[in-house]
């Protein structure tokens, strides 16, 4: 039985491409490619000669079961994606945990990676940060997602191709708002690299009239951590609950309280009144 290689590629500057990964590239039985075509440019530059096999999102169930027979039988495969490191927002994620499960060993050859590339290139907070990749084509599921994370305080990546990039703006202006810090990169190692640090409402006025260009990583700042309520809620009842006790109607202990506690005089009205016909 052999290894499983992750090696990861350049992200549009062959430069880029470490010696290590040539070394393992040279070395292995054969390399498991997203695309086929695309991968052997790459190794014809480099002059790397080397079987290869498709392995992508549309068949990955039986070529996973392939490749790894192939590793089990003592054979070594490196699998590579189009550009960056492979599994990451890419198909290769389900090979591992198939050589994983089967106690094949993996190794990883690091290379560039365009959602970190872009989040030191960014000018946003760093320290905590959440991938989202792909955001959905459907406009309900990525307006569903973006929903979902709205108040999340890290810092937020995603990737957009440049015909869904103007659609995902207004969306992200309607789901964070169109003051909400972004910086958009562009064709990252590339002749025309660019990184603009913006708000969306001002991205979406760019945008509208530049044609987008190029693949885009998009880094949102994130939303402002939400202040802790200086009392739980229980304790919240409690109070509307005594207040009421002192000749307060229940409707205005719960609105007083609500508004310097920081919940719903509703939520605090309802349990207030379990509470009371629970006593």
């Amino acid at each position: 039985m052999s290894i499983l290689y992750l090696v990861g590629t350049p992200i549009g500057n062959l430069g880029d491409m470490s010696p290590r990964a040539r070394e393992v590239l040279e070395a292995v039985d054969f390399i498991a490619a997203e695309d086929t075509r695309v991968t052997l440019k790459l190794l014809n530059h480099f002059g790397i000669k080397k079987p290869m096999v498709s392995y992508y999102q549309h068949n990955l169930r039986e070529r996973g079961e392939q490749i790894l027979r192939r590793i089990q039988g003592g054979e070594s495969c490196a699998i590579v994606t189009d550009a960056g490191m492979p599994c990451i927002s890419d198909p290769g994620e389900d090979l591992v945990a198939l050589c994983h499960d089967a106690g094949v060993p993996v190794r990883v050859v690091p290379g560039p990676t365009a959602a970190l590339s872009a989040l030191a290139a960014s000018g946003l907070p760093t320290g905590r940060f959440a991938f989202e990749g792909f955001l959905s084509v459907k406009a309900s599921s990525r307006r569903e997602r973006l929903g979902q994370v709205k108040d999340d305080p890290r810092t937020l990546i995603f990737y957009e191709a440049p015909h869904k990039l103007r659609d995902t703006l207004r969306d992200m202006a309607e789901a964070f708002g169109a003051e909400r810090q972004v910086t958009l990169c562009r064709e990252l190692t590339k002749l025309h690299e660019e990184h603009l640090r913006t708000t969306l409402g001002q991205a979406i006025e760019l945008y509208r009239e530049r044609e987008p260009k190029g693949e885009f990583v998009l880094i949102i700042q994130g939303a402002e951590p939400q202040e802790a309520p200086a009392v739980s809620f229980q304790e919240a009842v409690e109070l509307v609950v005594q207040m009421a006790g002192c000749g307060v109607s229940l409707s205005e202990a719960a609105k007083s309280v609500a508004a310097d506690a920081g919940y719903k005089k509703g939520e605090l009205y309802r349990a207030a009144v379990r509470r009371g016909e629970g006593g």
